[in-house]
């Protein structure tokens, strides 16, 4: 098992690692749309699910990965209706159509709009 840490992501604001290689696979955190050079998170979820997916992906190729070997992603959005707009987004980052759940959640950490984990093979 291996620790992954990059500054190309937001650290953690918890007890808890930005992402794991356990085996083949890479196990990414939730990624939040907090950008790592500034801290700041964009204010529309377009942008939102822009950087979290950015944050995914940075994780991911510190992992020897890339979003072509993710095979399951978990997304959380604040609101569900920002699904379609956070869809648009998504799609661009992650073509090969991994498995995924989204689901609504009545908060997110720093009111984040979404939220993304990911599992791909290392």
């Amino acid at each position: 098992m291996k620790v992954i840490n990059t500054e190309k992501a937001p650290g953690a604001i918890g007890p808890y690692s930005q992402g794991f290689v356990v085996g083949n696979a890479v196990y990414t955190s939730g990624q939040l749309p907090v950008d790592p050079a500034t801290g700041e998170m964009p204010a529309d979820i377009a942008a939102q699910a822009e950087q979290s997916c950015k944050n995914v992906i940075a994780i991911l190729e510190a992992a020897g990965s890339s979003a072509e070997k993710v095979f399951k992603t978990t997304c959380f959005l604040s609101d569900m209706g920002d699904f379609a707009a956070f869809n648009a987004v998504y799609a661009k980052y992650f073509t090969s159509n991994p498995a995924r759940s989204c689901v609504a959640v009545k908060t997110l950490p720093k009111n984040a709009l979404c939220e993304i984990e990911a599992a791909a093979e290392a």
